[in-house]
C-alpha cells in the first residue's frame, strides 16, 4: 500500500502499518540508534523506572517491535512480554521474552492479569487510540502502571523548527538510504494521528486511570506518559 501520499484510516491503516513495519524490520534498531543519537536508549530507561514497579512485575510491551522495551525490561528483572501487530518484527526480535502477535485493540490477556504496560513510539501506528487504553485498563491490575514513549514537537519555536527540519527531511533520507524510502516518509507524518498533551491525559483518564502525568524529553522531541490503573 502507497504510504508516500495521505494518510490512511481504519482497517487500511492497520494493513499498512504492518506491511511497512514488516519491511523495515531488519534494519530498525539500527536506524532508531542512528536517527536519534542513541537518545531512545536513555528514554526507555527513563520509562521503565517511571513504572516504579517490584521486580518479577509481569509487564507487557506493546508494539514491541524487536524488543528493545523487552530486552531492558529483562535486564532489570522484570517479565516482559511482547506485542507487536508486525510479524517481521517479531522474527527480527531480540529478546527472551514471550512474543504474541496481536492487535493492540483486542488484547490476548486476562482482565487483570499483568502488573505494567510500556509502549514506545507504538500510539500513532494504532487504528483507534480510545480502544488501546480501554484495553490497558482492562488488563492491568488495580494499581497497575501504564509508561508511553511518544515523539512530540518542541514547545520552543526555535528547537520546534529545528526539530521539524530534522524530522521531515533528514530523517526521511537517511531511512532511504539506509531501508525504506516510502516508510520513512510516512513515520514524520504519522504525528498527524496523535492528539495532543491534554488530549492523551484526558483519554488516558477517562479510561479508568488516575495520575496521569506528561513529561517531555530531550526538550520536547519526545514524550513520556504515565499513569495508575484506578483501584
Amino acid at each position: 500500500m502507497d504510504l508516500s501520499t495521505g494518510l490512511p484510516q481504519g482497517d487500511a491503516k492497520a494493513t499498512a502499518v504492518r506491511e511497512m513495519f514488516d519491511t523495515i524490520a531488519p534494519r530498525y534498531d539500527t536506524l532508531n540508534r542512528i536517527l536519534t543519537f542513541r537518545m531512545d536508549v536513555g528514554w526507555r530507561r527513563r520509562a521503565i523506572r517511571e513504572l516504579d514497579l517490584p521486580a518479577g512485575s509481569v509487564i507487557i510491551d506493546q508494539a514491541s517491535g524487536t524488543g528493545d522495551f523487552c530486552r531492558e525490561l529483562e535486564e532489570r528483572g522484570y517479565r516482559p512480554i511482547g506485542l507487536d501487530l508486525s510479524y517481521g518484527m517479531l522474527a527480527a526480535a531480540r529478546t527472551r521474552a514471550p512474543l504474541v502477535q496481536g492487535d493492540a485493540l483486542r488484547l490476548p490477556f486476562a482482565d487483570g492479569s499483568v502488573d505494567g504496560i510500556t509502549s514506545g513510539y507504538g500510539l500513532r501506528n494504532m487504528v483507534e487510540l480510545v480502544p488501546v487504553f480501554a484495553e490497558c485498563a482492562r488488563v492491568l491490575r488495580p494499581g497497575g502502571r501504564l509508561a508511553i514513549l511518544e515523539v512530540s514537537e518542541p514547545a520552543n519555536p526555535l528547537l520546534r523548527t529545528g526539530h521539524q527540519m530534522y524530522f521531515n527531511k533528514v530523517v526521511p533520507l537517511v531511512g532511504g538510504l539506509l531501508s525504506d524510502k516510502e516508510a520513512y516518509a510516512y513515520l514524520p507524518r504519522s504525528v498527524e494521528y496523535l492528539p495532543d498533551e491534554y488530549g492523551l491525559r484526558t483519554m488516558i483518564t477517562n479510561a479508568g486511570f488516575t495520575d496521569a502525568r506528561h513529561t517531555a524529553l530531550a526538550g520536547g522531541v519526545s514524550q513520556l506518559i504515565t499513569a495508575t490503573r484506578r483501584s
